[in-house]
């Protein structure tokens, strides 16, 4: 997981790998929940090869605090929770981009 800070108090966060119970807690702690800050976070999902429900409990919780965006596309397996939960139209979705997706 790569944290950058970019212009205009824009954080990014590029997660890639699988995401459960055991490591999600690694997404919180480079999103830095508190304090609040002002600017806008950008969670880079496009390389997560697996998330489960505790990475979507995160994402929901992160999006409830802040400003908050996902950089894709989305993969496949995470568009499909997103999806199934109902939790898709939750999020703001920035496609790359020149990226296959």
């Amino acid at each position: 997981m790569t944290v950058t800070a970019e212009a205009d108090g824009v954080r990014v966060v590029v997660c890639s790998g699988e995401f459960d119970l055991d490591t999600t807690g690694l997404l919180i702690d480079a999103c830095d929940v508190r304090p609040v800050p002002a600017g806008l976070l950008v969670v880079d999902v496009r390389q997560v090869e697996f998330a489960d429900s505790s990475f979507l409990n995160a994402l929901i919780r992160l999006r409830n605090t802040r400003p908050m965006a996902l950089r894709g596309p989305l993969p496949s397996q995470l568009r499909r929770m997103l999806e199934m939960t109902g939790a898709l139209a939750l999020f703001d979705i920035r496609e790359t981009p020149g990226h296959a997706g």
